[in-house]
């Protein structure tokens, strides 16, 4: 039997339905338009289309969308500044660095300088080492709030919109990179999963692959992942963004994997479309925690 299809497109629409109310009775509470500043330095195609997505969406639910933008021959000192700026700024509720910087930029300079209360990706070291520190999930967290990175978090979110058990299971993720992978898995062991992370040096990958309940990959290799690779039943949850011939497809080898696996996010319309209201979540949260300091 085919995979159930975890559909990210309509689980991203009823998350926005659901957050549209929750920010229409902030700002008739507060009068305070929850506002995300979006730095990004020169003009890299990918990150111009992508923060014009940023830009309808956040505008679709009545929320601030302040670009900031800076020359490709800007400096390292003057990148800082504008960030030290934009922490400053009352009106400006969550931060975005995209990515990726100029060559020349230090990216963990750039990054260290954000405030982590404004930090709505998740990217600063505090945030990043408070999610490591947090308890298991019920209980109390024993650190102060924090930002967890929107795709991870969305990946989780659609696990939990599908009931797709987590507690107890072996959940396997493919790549440790610091936004996608390594987020990945603390948030599924905060969730009580067996977490086992894999990279580029795991001997064996597809053997360990097949003894995941929950397999994740965010790789950036198209189709790495086949279908023998997966256990029978398991839920495939794809954060790979790639492209073959002019076509956008995943780390997961879609029309084999579907074959075999019990529930499956597509590519497109699996996780990606669920990663900007999360971001929008993000900055909600932190306009509140704003007000009510």
């Amino acid at each position: 039997m085919a995979a159930v299809i975890i559909d990210g497109r309509e689980t991203a629409k009823i998350l926005r339905q659901e957050l549209n109310i929750e920010i229409d009775t902030f700002k008739a509470k507060t009068g305070i338009t929850p506002t995300l500043a979006l730095l990004r330095v020169g003009d890299d195609p990918a990150s111009v289309s992508y923060a014009g997505t940023i830009e309808r969406g956040f505008k679709a639910a009545g929320l601030g969308f302040m670009p900031r933008l800076l020359p490709v021959s800007a400096t390292q000192a003057e990148v800082v500044a504008l960030v030290k700026e934009l922490n400053a700024d009352p009106a400006i509720h969550g931060i975005m660095i995209q990515e990726p910087l100029p060559e020349g930029l230090d990216q963990a300079v750039i990054i260290a300088a954000l405030s982590p209360d404004k930090d709505i990706d998740g990217v600063h070291p505090l945030n990043t080492g408070r999610l490591a520190q947090a308890a298991p999930t019920g209980r109390p967290s024993g650190v102060e709030p924090f930002f967890i990175p929107a795709t991870p978090a969305g990946g989780l979110e659609l696990l939990k919109r599908y009931a797709i058990e987590i507690a107890g299971k072996h959940a396997v993720v493919v790549g440790r990179s610091t936004i996608v992978g390594k987020p990945a898995a603390l948030l599924l062991l905060r969730e009580n999963a067996t977490v086992t992370l894999c990279h580029s040096r795991t001997r064996d990958l597809p053997a360990t692959c097949r003894q995941a309940d929950i397999l994740c990959t965010a790789i950036g290799r198209a189709r790495l992942v086949k279908g023998d690779w997966i256990k029978p039943g398991a839920a495939v949850i794809d954060f790979g963004v790639n492209f073959e011939d002019g076509q956008m497809c995943g780390d997961v080898d879609f029309e084999q994997a579907v074959e075999v696996a019990g529930f499956i996010t597509p590519v497109p319309g699996g996780t990606g479309p669920m990663t900007n209201v999360m971001l929008m979540c993000n900055v909600l949260k932190a306009a509140k925690r704003m007000a009510a300091a």
